[in-house]
């Protein structure tokens, strides 16, 4: 549970604003997403693997 300590005379925006950062960071949404379908391994394997040649590739071009 994320507890945000609101101040005296604190806009509600902003406490807003910070709740939503702290919520982000957790990263509930993208787990809520991510269990909403089941992925196979091996889906999961393929993608990570594309993942890593992409970063890979990005690396070599910035090298050169």
């Amino acid at each position: 549970m994320i507890i945000i300590p609101v101040k005296e005379g604190e806009a509600v925006e902003r406490a807003l604003k910070r709740f939503k950062r702290k919520f982000d960071k957790t990263g509930t949404m993208k787990r809520l997403r991510k269990r909403k379908q089941f992925t196979k391994k091996s889906v999961i394997r393929r993608e990570q693997i594309l993942k890593a040649a992409y970063v890979q590739r990005l690396r070599q071009e910035e090298e050169s």
